[in-house]
């Protein structure tokens, strides 16, 4: 495993903090350079938004991008934006699936729905070794589910998946959900109710629903973000590790001082005023031009 910690001053840790409490109540608009043309006609039934940076290109293939949101809420404008600074990372066009959500439709809807967007990308002869999974928080968790899911059915798997602040053990099992309390902006309190309102009955100490308990031998390169202050960092640094230990190419970048999905300061027009955020894209633009070309 590829452990990476990213030192953040503490000018910078007040400026991500001060930032992330002022999405909602000033929230940003998307860039008019964005294209939100529809690059291929079907996403395997689920809606969702395209998005293509300037410079990006249809034939470098295709990012997925699935949200966060607790797996029952969705911000349709900000997560618009995220696909865009993503398509702007990763050199091509990003989909935003508006996949399905708790507690209407607990598991495993929304990771079927994952699933489903990549089958169709195949289907319309997008490469698997051209797609790209991004995702936080729950998003994070999904993409890794949907991976798990592929495998074991035996589909081509992307070229890889970068997952923020993902849930990997529905079981609370992880230490910092109690040391890190009091650090992250989220109280841990909540994730038992997140839990029990997506799994709906479902095991939590089972795959794909768990990714930590997956067989996650062939997977492709994974790229783990977690901020040093968060209450599901051990989740990612659990998950990062067994994935090594299966043989994986994993990399695992801890942001010292971040909260939970910190990375979300990049929706702010003013980000490159953010070391943060532009640390965080060009990370993913250098890791995702490194991955192997098919």
């Amino acid at each position: 495993m590829q452990l990476a910690h990213v030192s953040i001053t503490p000018e910078a840790r007040a400026a991500v903090r001060t930032q992330l409490g002022t999405l909602f109540t000033d929230p940003p608009t998307l860039d008019a350079d964005a294209d939100v043309t529809p690059v291929l006609p079907r996403t395997g039934g689920v809606p969702g938004m395209w998005v293509t940076a300037p410079g990006a290109k249809p034939e470098a293939g295709v990012t997925i991008y699935v949200h966060g949101g607790g797996f029952s809420h969705s911000n349709p404008a900000m997560e618009q934006i995220m696909a865009h600074r993503l398509s702007q990372a990763t050199g091509r066009p990003a989909f935003a699936a508006d996949y399905r959500l708790a507690p209407a439709h607990p598991y495993p809807a929304a990771v079927d729905d994952v699933v489903a967007v990549h089958r169709s990308l195949l289907a319309q002869d997008v490469p698997a070794g051209r797609i790209l999974l991004a995702g936080e928080s729950a998003g994070g968790t999904l993409l890794l589910s949907a991976l798990l899911v592929l495998a074991a059915a035996g589909d081509s798997l992307p070229a890889g998946a970068v997952a923020v602040s993902p849930i990997t053990d529905f079981t609370d099992s992880s230490p910092s959900i109690r040391t890190n309390k009091g650090l992250d902006l989220i109280d841990p309190a909540i994730m038992g109710s997140i839990g029990e309102q997506y799994l709906a009955g479902a095991r939590p100490d089972q795959a794909p629903q768990s990714p930590l308990y997956g067989d996650l031998r062939g997977l492709p390169p994974l790229l783990i973000v977690a901020g040093g202050d968060e209450v599901l960092l051990d989740d990612s640094r659990r998950f990062a590790e067994a994935a090594s230990a299966a043989g994986v190419d994993t990399a695992l970048d801890v942001y010292d001082g971040m909260p939970h999905a910190f990375h979300a300061v990049v929706l702010s027009p003013d980000d490159a005023h953010l070391p943060t955020a532009t640390t965080f894209l060009r990370r993913v633009a250098d890791w995702t031009a490194r991955l192997p070309v098919t």
